[in-house]
């Protein structure tokens, strides 16, 4: 009885146009039924109506919000665009055009920090030390206070060594002292800070940062690039919503 149902439920189904199975969405997109099937569950596609068989049947508008999410993703992240798409559905515009805007502006700040760190890597590049400074010193040098050092340590911004229980800064660490006094300059959170710091770190120093800024900016510019054609795609789907 299953297998005959199964059959009538097939053929009524290719009669319909606007009807499509998981198969047919998930290969649209090179993905298998039960992403489909997953991604309904968490929300980003509409539920699907059910035969009394209990098949899974699609349409159109599953289509289409199916196109939106697939589209967001590589420019919003996972994250972002199940927020997106999950406001979408649930009739909450404001709140879609709210996580959109909240990455456009993680974007530019991306840019910003981009800029300051090419900045910084060129200035630091060129300015080479083998001193290792005291704290007092270079606080001095920076015009800041030591407290203001020992916050940026707390914060996971600098690490120095100690001597019979002195800070002391090694070339390296002076380095990162100047680029988190740039950023800092910048109006950027030490979180952040800290971020951009582990960065120059990962990269071995400001000239081998340098020398993959190119591909950091060419990152940015995809995923600009993808966020543009995401946000198509949803105008596509509110168009047809």
């Amino acid at each position: 009885m299953k297998v005959s149902s199964s059959i009538h439920w097939e053929s009524a189904l290719k009669s319909q146009i606007g009807v499509h199975r998981p198969v047919d969405l998930a290969r649209a997109h090179g993905l298998s039924a039960q992403a489909i099937r997953n991604y309904e569950r968490a929300g980003v596609i509409p539920p699907a109506r059910r035969t009394e068989s209990g098949y899974r049947i699609y349409t159109d508008d599953h289509v289409s919000a199916l196109s939106a999410y697939i589209g967001l993703l590589p420019g919003y992240g996972y994250e972002a665009a199940g927020t997106i798409m999950r406001a979408v559905l649930r009739g909450d515009l404001d709140a879609a055009l709210a996580a959109i805007g909240a990455a456009h502006v993680q974007l530019q700040r991306d840019r910003e920090t981009l800029a300051r760190v090419a900045s910084a890597a060129h200035a630091l590049t060129s300015r080479k030390t083998d001193k290792h400074l005291s704290v007092g010193t270079l606080a001095h040098q920076l015009g800041v206070t030591p407290a203001t050092l020992r916050k940026w340590e707390h914060a996971g911004i600098l690490a120095p060594a100690r001597e019979q229980g002195a800070r002391v800064y090694s070339p390296d660490d002076v380095r990162d002292a100047e680029l988190a006094h740039l950023l800092r300059r910048g109006g950027y959170r030490l979180d952040h800070i800290a971020t951009v710091i582990e960065q120059v770190r990962a990269a071995g120093g400001p000239g081998p940062l340098a020398a993959s800024i190119e591909q950091w900016r060419e990152r940015i510019t995809a995923r600009g690039r993808a966020m543009l054609t995401g946000a198509a795609r949803l105008s596509g789907h509110l168009d047809r919503a």
